[in-house]
């Protein structure tokens, strides 16, 4: 019986250091495609950014996407967009978008979402794709 004590204090103590982030301390929301295509149809005041590069975008893209791409043109871009946008962030795979995500967020954009597994994720599940080719610079 003595042993039980030092025990529950240790299991309320590993418990309480692996219960995860604290929720003022997440920066953005990584999102299934699913999840992430009924938030992005909901929310009134939305933008969806492609930030793969513009030979990527051009092949195919998700409808309606704004295409900026995260080599450096997102820092100028977030800078003229409204901080109350809800933005939804997506690339090939996810790796850029979170990157991406993190970064707006730190600007001051408290609603960024993250598409996980990015377009490739989106196309397996089902979702269309804009395939129409665009004439570019």
């Amino acid at each position: 019986m003595k042993d039980v004590f030092p025990i529950l204090l240790f299991l309320s103590l590993v418990c309480t250091i692996t219960s995860g982030q604290k929720i003022d301390t997440v920066k953005y929301i990584s999102l299934e495609p699913y999840d992430f295509h009924l938030a992005w149809q909901k929310t009134d005041t939305a933008m969806l950014i492609d930030v793969r590069e513009y030979f990527e975008y051009k092949k195919s893209r998700i409808k309606d996407a704004v295409n900026i791409p995260s080599s450096g043109n997102m820092d100028m871009a977030s800078d003229t967009i409204d901080k109350n946008t809800s933005l939804f962030i997506y690339c090939t795979t996810g790796y850029r978008a979170k990157k991406v995500a993190a970064k707006t967020a730190d600007k001051g954009y408290r609603k960024v979402y993250n598409l996980d597994g990015g377009i490739k994720a989106w196309k397996k599940d089902g979702f269309p794709v804009d395939r129409r080719r665009l004439k570019g610079p």
